[in-house]
């Protein structure tokens, strides 16, 4: 340990044997401190949250990921897809609640036309011109273009042009071909996922990263996926967070097919957030989604290298599909209060992190 820490105190890079160090070290306390130590030197004594808001458009997917309790087949009993004006609906309801961001995701459904997105957009910013839409996963991108048979890049620019601010993080999963290959079959492959991201960069739009785990990876599959990240970042810079998402097996394939019953460990939530911030030396913020791993967890993390704690959501139905329950949202106050009591200072802030409000 004492050598990746004079390494992480130096300012130096992690190479992968470190990672591997790190994510086989048993000592999560020296490692939560080291991720603390580098917390600090990207945001002082601040912590970030957003008020923002879920849209989850349509459940209708042919993807059928193996990891996934949210998606349907089209014709099942309990799929929807919102149309226009009950989108409009959502988002003329959103006004006046103090919310600066609004997160649209759903599943795959090549039966809506690329003019919904379009218009889906337009609505958006119709009703709430001040909101930052952050909109669409690399792996909706992806099949948008394919099944609408335009390019990549003119998807991203006529959205851009619509509304859209910046892309999700999503759809990351885990990058290993191998373990991709079980857990989430034919979506969007990791070569799609940068290039997609690399061109939404190259446009102006930024976007933030994820990693999927607490399923069938290994610690060599995680710091992998840590590196491929950090290479595209040193390359665009377009990069403004990352975030984990726990597996949440409830109801998915991959649960049953593995024998996966229950949820990863705090112990290994706290672990990829500090491993994520000790190896993701050019991201600048590390969130924790308190969704996924609960309030009081997202507190602690705090003290692991997590700088952002996401925002109030509302309506997310995704996570919930697969069992989770927690609560759909949170008050402001919570935040404030929460981080004060860890000792820091709640920043409120917008999409691209610029600070509204500290208290």
């Amino acid at each position: 340990m004492q050598a990746v820490a004079e390494k992480v105190h130096a300012g130096e890079r992690l190479s992968f044997e470190d990672g591997m160090f790190l994510m086989t070290s048993p000592d999560l306390l020296k490692i939560g401190s080291l991720a603390d130590h580098v917390r600090r030197k990207w945001n002082e004594d601040r912590v970030y949250f957003i008020q923002n808001t879920h849209v989850n458009y349509t459940n209708v997917c042919y993807l059928d990921c193996k990891l996934c309790a949210f998606g349907v087949k089209p014709g099942n009993s309990s799929s929807y897809s919102l149309n226009l004006k009950q989108l409009e609906e959502k988002f003329i309801d959103m006004q006046g609640k103090g919310f600066t961001e609004l997160h649209i995701v759903g599943g795959v459904n090549p039966r809506l036309p690329f003019s919904y997105y379009e218009d889906m957009m337009a609505l958006a910013k119709k009703h709430n011109p001040g909101i930052h839409i952050q909109a669409f996963t690399a792996v909706e991108i992806h099949y948008l273009a394919k099944v609408s048979r335009i390019p990549e890049e003119e998807v991203l620019q006529r959205l851009q042009a619509a509304g859209l601010g910046s892309i999700l993080g999503g759809g990351a999963e885990i990058f290993d071909p191998g373990i991709r290959s079980i857990i989430s079959g034919h979506k969007t492959g990791a070569k799609d996922w940068f290039h997609i991201h690399r061109t939404a960069h190259r446009l102006g739009m930024p976007s933030n990263a994820s990693i999927l785990y607490g399923h069938i990876e290994k610690p060599e599959h995680v710091v992998d996926h840590f590196i491929r990240l950090r290479t595209l970042q040193d390359e665009t810079n377009g990069f403004n967070a990352f975030f984990g998402f726990s597996f949440q097996p409830e109801n998915t394939t991959l649960a049953e097919e593995f024998n996966i019953q229950q949820t990863s460990t705090g112990w290994y939530d706290l672990k990829i957030l500090a491993v994520a911030r000790l190896m993701l030396d050019n991201f600048p913020h590390i969130r924790a989604f308190w969704m996924l791993i609960g309030k009081k967890l997202a507190q602690i993390s705090l003290q692991f290298g997590v700088d952002d704690l996401d925002g109030t959501v509302m309506e997310e139905q995704i996570v919930h599909a697969a069992g989770n329950r927690s609560s759909h949202m949170v008050p402001k106050q919570w935040f404030i209060d929460m981080i004060k009591e860890s000792g820091s200072i709640p920043a409120e802030r917008d999409t691209l992190y610029h600070i509204l409000q500290t208290y």
